[in-house]
């Protein structure tokens, strides 16, 4: 693990931002005017998808793909200045948040300056031309990290980047060395010390996959190595196949549980029910009532929560990477403003900070959780299909107050009764 990562990190909230699409505006000012809306939410961090200009040449759409960056030492000119970056950012940190930007080093757009300025420094096809790994990512050409001049560029930009944000969230990172980024961070810390490290580790199949061609795919075992938080694409495949009824919720359950023995003592999961590449949770999950549970189970869980913007309000359409696209904010179906302040709020308490962390499918529609450290405990009662039912529970009887709405719950022979709603308690 790496040596600095804070379990603090587990307390926070992080909101995801793409410029182009969170207003029709789409620049940076547009979203300055909202940062106060965003910190009333209870973030934490605020991460902004790439902000570099977009290649041209094999574009995606009208506008292309943030993630074909042209130039990493740039600002995209569609979402404002260099100056216009710096003011958000200085707004950011006078509302007390964090900023972190997204670092696409796998691969550039094939007319990036460095595909000009550097050829040598990518992979070729056997007949000399550029190319990529990943067939259907047919708009990018990949970088080659057996280079070690590249090593020193990449380097330098995080460091440069690094004078103005609190860290960066790390585009397909386990497909470059780990050395690389082991190298990076020690780097960068004396830039920027407690610099935030975030990999999108990937889906277990896509890391086989990969392997089976002789390729670098890196585990999150190894990723946290250099990182602080990692993607939870190890168990968001059995999430999925049980909330669309391929799966079951036991599977999904033993998944989360086998985290808590086979990475270090500090990991950090980044939990979510979205984000730019995954379904809306409003349009996957439709029934309102189940949605509050979900979204009480991610914050609950051991680990930093994400919300993408739109999320708070309940949007079902999922923005475009590749043309204008705008969030229609007054198109969601469940205000969930409020419950994300309440589970914030929650989520500062210490026992989520550090502790022994079990989750148990009861049923097919139940889960519980539990925190437990030195004496205290949490419990999560999440009723995933939004059902009243009958739920045992380990945990003393007695009358208490569940921290979502502040009603009286009791719990009488280790049983509890729930009528749908999330219920968090904590002793």
């Amino acid at each position: 693990m790496a040596d600095k990562t804070s379990k603090k990190l587990r307390n926070m909230l992080m909101y995801q931002i793409f410029v182009r699409d969170f207003s029709e505006e789409g620049t940076f000012k547009a979203v300055e005017k909202e940062l106060s809306r965003i910190k009333e939410l209870g973030t934490d961090i605020i991460w902004f998808m790439p902000i570099h200009p977009i290649g041209k040449i094999k574009r995606k759409g009208t506008l292309g793909s943030p993630y074909a960056i042209s130039d990493y030492r740039a600002i995209n000119p569609e979402f404002g200045t260099l100056e216009d970056f710096k003011s958000v950012v200085d707004e950011i940190h006078r509302l007390k948040m964090k900023c972190i930007i997204d670092v696409v080093y796998n691969h550039t757009s094939p007319d990036s300056v460095l595909s000009v300025e550097h050829p040598e420094w990518f992979y070729h096809k056997q007949d000399g031309s550029f190319g990529n790994r990943v067939g259907d990512w047919s708009d990018i050409i990949d970088l080659d990290y057996n280079n070690k001049e590249l090593w020193d560029y990449q380097i330098e930009t995080l460091k440069m980047w690094a004078e103005i944000v609190d860290g960066f969230r790390c585009d397909v990172a386990p497909l470059i060395p780990i050395e690389f980024w082991e190298k990076a961070r020690a780097e960068v810390e004396i830039i920027r010390p407690e610099c935030i490290w975030l990999s999108e580790s990937v889906h277990p199949g896509f890391i086989t996959y990969m392997r089976s061609r002789g390729l670098t795919a890196l585990s999150d075992s190894e990723i946290y190595r250099a990182f602080d938080i990692s993607y939870e694409y190890d168990c968001y495949d059995y999430f999925r196949a049980y909330v669309e009824g391929r799966g079951s919720l036991e599977n999904y359950a033993l998944e989360i549980n086998r985290q808590e023995y086979i990475y270090p003592d500090n990991y950090v999961k980044l939990r979510f029910l979205e984000n730019h590449d995954q379904t809306r949770a409003a349009f996957l999950i439709p029934d309102e009532k189940a949605l509050r549970n979900y979204t009480a189970f991610m914050f609950f869980q051991k680990g930093m929560a994400l919300v993408y913007a739109g999320q708070e309000n309940g949007v079902e359409h999922l923005p475009s990477l590749f043309d204008k696209d705008v969030v229609d904010w007054n198109s969601g179906t469940a205000s969930l403003s409020g419950l994300i302040r309440t589970l914030v709020d929650i989520k500062k308490n210490s026992i989520f900070t550090d502790s022994s962390y079990e989750v148990k499918a009861v049923s097919e529609s139940f889960l519980t959780a539990t925190h437990t450290k030195d004496g205290s405990k949490a419990l999560g009662i999440f009723s995933l299909k939004g059902e009243s039912a009958y739920i045992p529970v380990s945990f003393k009887d007695g009358i208490y107050t569940n921290l979502i709405d502040q009603n009286r719950v009791e719990i009488f022979r280790g049983g509890i009764q729930s009528k749908g709603e999330p219920i968090i308690i904590i002793t």
